[in-house]
C-alpha cells in the first residue's frame, strides 16, 4: 500500500520527506537498508536551514525554525526506525521456519522371539512390545522419557498389541481372545473371541476394529465390550483381512487382504459406513499411515504417507486419503527389514504424533540342537540359520527336513550329521515337510498364487515332484500314519477357522474332515499305533492339548491343564509332549485301554529358547521333534538375547529433504 504523504506537516523538510520515501521504497535496490545511512540523512537535515520555498539550505543558522526542525527530525527518526523494521518483520513472517532435523535413536529390548509385535503410542511417549526377558513371553511398556521397561501382568502369551487413541490402554491378543488392559490398573478385560488374532485398531469413538483370525473378514466390537459385528466382506478370491488401522477421523481404515492371486492381495482402504473398498497397492506387509511431517510443503493437504514392507525394505509413498491413491516414487525408510511374509506383517509402527519405529535385520539365527530329557544340550545338527523353521525328523532319526529361505525364496533342505543339501528348487514357497513312515518320501506344502497345495517327492531327491492335493483352501501337512494309509493336514476356512482333515494315501483319495468346528483346531499328530490323534484347540477359550480316537467316533480327553500347543508323541506312545505358553517343554503320561484314554498330570521338563517361543505364530508348525531314541531335536534361537533394537525416528519428513 502506497503511504499517504499528504498527512505529513506542510513544513516537513524535503530531506526528511526524501528519507522516509527511501525507507519505504518497495524496490529493494532503491530502499535504504540500514540505520547508519538514515543517521547521515538526519544529521544533514539538522545542519540545514529552511529556504523561502520550504526547502532546507546548508549553512543556515536561524534559531527559531531550528528548534522546530529538531523536534520534527526526532519524530522522523522514530518513523525511520519503524520503516526500517518493516522489511525485517516481513522477512520473518514470509520466511518458512526450517523443519526440525530428523534424528534416529535405538531402544534395546529384553530378549524376544516375537520381533513383529510392538507399537508406539499415539502421543509418541511410550512403546509397547513383546519380550520374554523374565521367562514368560508377555507385554512390556517403555516410556520414551525413561531408560527402563516394565512387564505388564496378565499378558502372558500376548501378541500384536495396539493402543487406545488416548494412549492410556492397550489392546492385544492372547489365549485365543481379544483383550484390553488399562495402564491405570486392573486385570485385562476380555472383549471378543479371536482364534488367531491378526491385528487391531482403536478409534476415538470407542470402536475396536480387529482381525479375529488369519482368514475371514474384519470385525468390530465396542472398546468396553459388547456385540461383535463383521465389517468387511471377502472378495471372491480373497482369504482373509488383517492388520487394520484407522485413519484420522475414525471412519476410514486401512487393512491387508490375502488372496489367491497377486492381483487381489495387498493394502486396501475401507470405511465403517460404506461397503465399497479401494485397493491401494500391492505390498509384502500391511501398511501404516503417517501424517504430514512438520514443515511439510503439503501439510495442509488431506494426506500423508503410507509405509509398508517391500522386498525386505520399509518404504513410504505419498498417500492421498480422500482418493485412496498413492503418488510419487517410493522413499526408503529402512533397509534390511525383518518381514514375516506368511503373516504379511513387518516390524514397524507409526504414531499420530509423527514418530516412526522399526526393527531392522534378521529375527535371529536358529540352531538345531539335541537335548536330553533333563534339558542338557547334547550337540547340534547343521549350521545356524536365520530362516530355518519347521523341523521334521526322518523315521530313523538320521535326517531332518527344514524350510530355509535363500534369496527370499523358501525351499526344503535336508540336514544330516555331515552335510546340508537342498531338496526343492521351485520358485514357489515350499514349507511344512512330513516324512512317510518308511522314510522314502516327503509330503510338503507349496504356495503358488496365495494357495498352499500338497505335493510329494522321493526323499532321495531322484524323482519328480507330484501334486498330491489341490483345493481353494490353504493346507499344511502335519502327520503320516504309521501304516502309511492316511495323512493328517490342516485346512483353513473363512467360516470354521482352521480344521484337521484326513487325506487317504491308499484307496479312495477323497479327503474328509476329522475336526471341523468353529474353533481353531490344528497340530494333529498320530500316535505311534495310529489309534489316537493329539491336537490343540481353543474351544475352552485358550489353546489346550486334546486327544481323540482315530478314525472315531469316541470321546475327547484334555491333556494340558494351563495351555499348550504342538503335541508330539513319545516313540512308544506312553507320553505326550507339548509346548506351554511360557515356552517350557511339557510331558504328560498317557495310558490307554481299548477306546478309553487316561492322561496323567503334565510336568515341565525344561525351558529351551525355542524358535518363535511359546506364542502361536501363524504360518509355522512345531519347532521341535522327537527322535526314536527319545532325544529332542529343538530349533533353538541362539540370538534371542541380541534381537535387533527398535529404531525410533523423530521428525521424519521426506519433504524436508527435498
Amino acid at each position: 500500500v502506497e503511504p499517504d504523504w499528504t498527512t505529513l506537516p506542510t513544513d516537513t523538510p524535503q530531506a526528511i520527506r526524501r528519507l522516509l520515501r527511501r525507507c519505504l521504497e518497495k524496490d529493494r535496490k532503491r530502499r535504504l537498508d540500514s540505520a547508519a545511512g538514515a543517521r547521515l540523512e538526519i544529521d544533514d537535515a539538522l545542519t540545514a536551514s529552511p529556504t523561502a520555498d520550504g526547502a532546507v539550505a546548508s549553512g543556515t543558522s536561524a534559531a527559531a525554525p531550528r528548534g522546530r526542525l529538531a523536534w520534527m527530525v526526532a519524530a522522523a527518526a522514530l518513523l525511520v526506525a519503524a520503516a526500517l523494521a518493516v522489511p525485517a518483520v516481513r522477512y520473518l513472517l514470509e520466511t518458512p521456519t526450517p523443519a526440525p532435523p530428523e534424528t534416529r535413536l535405538e531402544i534395546a529390548t529384553p530378549a524376544t522371539s516375537d520381533v513383529m509385535s510392538f507399537a508406539v503410542s499415539p502421543d509418541g511417549r511410550q512403546i509397547v512390545f513383546v519380550a520374554s526377558g523374565d521367562g514368560a513371553s508377555r507385554l512390556w511398556v517403555r516410556p520414551l522419557d525413561t531408560t527402563a521397561a516394565q512387564p505388564l501382568a496378565g499378558t502372558d502369551g500376548a501378541s500384536y498389541p495396539f493402543w487406545s487413541p488416548d494412549s492410556r490402554s492397550i489392546g492385544f491378543f492372547a489365549d485365543s481372545q481379544l483383550k484390553r488392559l488399562d495402564l491405570s490398573g486392573g486385570a485385562p478385560q476380555t472383549l471378543a473371541p479371536a482364534s488367531l488374532g491378526r491385528g487391531g485398531t482403536w478409534s476415538a469413538d470407542g470402536v475396536i476394529l480387529f482381525a479375529p483370525s488369519s482368514v475371514g473378514p474384519l470385525s468390530r466390537v465396542p472398546a468396553g465390550g459388547g456385540d461383535v459385528v463383521p465389517v468387511t466382506t471377502l472378495g471372491e478370491v480373497q482369504r482373509g483381512h488383517r492388520f487394520p488401522q484407522f485413519l484420522p477421523g475414525g471412519r476410514q481404515f486401512l487393512y491387508y487382504a490375502t488372496g489367491t492371486t497377486a492381483e487381489t492381495a495387498g493394502i486396501y482402504l475401507g470405511a465403517l459406513d460404506a461397503t465399497a473398498v479401494t485397493r491401494v497397492t500391492a505390498a509384502d506387509t500391511a501398511g501404516a499411515y503417517a501424517p504430514p511431517g512438520p514443515g511439510s510443503a503439503d501439510a495442509s493437504r488431506d494426506g500423508g504417507w503410507l509405509l509398508f514392507g517391500q522386498q525386505g525394505r520399509l518404504v513410504a509413498r505419498r498417500f492421498d486419503v480422500a482418493r485412496g491413491a498413492l503418488s510419487g516414487d517410493p522413499v526408503t525408510v529402512a533397509d534390511a527389514l525383518a518381514i514375516n511374509a506368511t503373516a504379511t506383517v513387518g516390524p514397524f509402527s507409526v504414531s499420530a504424533a509423527g514418530l516412526v519405529t522399526y526393527r531392522a535385520g534378521d529375527v535371529g539365527r536358529n540352531q538345531l540342537t539335541w537335548f536330553d530329557r533333563a534339558g542338557q544340550a547334547l550337540g547340534t545338527l547343521g549350521a545356524p540359520d536365520a530362516t530355518q523353521v519347521d523341523p521334521a525328523l526322518s523315521p530313523d532319526g538320521r535326517q531332518v527336513a527344514v524350510s530355509r529361505r535363500v534369496q527370499g525364496n523358501p525351499d526344503l533342505w535336508l540336514i544330516d550329521a555331515t552335510r546340508t543339501t537342498r531338496f526343492t528348487f521351485d520358485p514357489a514357497t515350499d514349507r511344512f515337510p512330513v516324512w512317510s513312515p518308511d522314510g522314502s518320501r516327503l509330503v510338503f506344502s507349496r504356495r503358488r498364487a496365495g494357495i498352499d497345495d500338497l505335493y510329494q517327492k522321493p526323499a532321495n531327491g531322484g524323482g519328480a515332484e507330484a501334486l498330491l492335493l489341490a483345493s481353494p483352501e490353504a493346507k499344511a501337512a502335519w502327520s503320516w500314519s504309521a501304516d502309511g494309509r492316511s495323512l493328517l493336514y490342516t485346512s483353513t476356512s473363512p467360516t470354521t477357522s482352521r480344521d484337521v482333515w484326513v487325506l487317504p494315501m491308499a484307496g479312495d483319495p477323497k479327503p474328509f474332515p476329522f475336526l471341523n468346528s468353529t474353533f481353531y483346531e490344528s497340530g494333529g499328530t498320530y500316535s505311534p499305533d495310529g489309534h489316537w490323534v493329539a491336537y490343540h484347540s481353543d474351544e475352552s477359550g485358550r489353546r489346550e492339548i486334546y486327544v481323540r480316537p482315530f478314525p472315531g467316533p469316541g470321546g475327547q480327553w484334555q491333556v494340558s491343564t494351563a495351555g499348550g500347543k504342538d503335541p508330539r508323541w513319545r516313540p512308544d506312545g506312553k507320553e505326550l509332549y507339548y509346548i506351554a505358553p511360557d515356552s517350557r517343554l511339557m510331558a504328560a503320561p498317557i495310558a490307554s485301554s481299548g477306546t478309553a484314554l487316561q492322561p496323567g498330570l503334565p510336568t515341565a521338563l525344561f525351558q529351551p529358547r525355542i524358535a518363535l517361543g511359546g506364542t502361536p505364530v501363524v504360518g509355522f508348525r512345531q519347532q521341535y521333534d522327537v527322535a526314536p531314541d527319545g532325544r529332542f531335536l529343538i530349533n533353538v534361537n541362539v540370538d534371542e538375547g541380541t534381537a535387533a533394537p527398535i529404531t525410533v525416528i523423530t521428525n521424519w519428513n521426506p519433504d524436508a529433504k527435498k
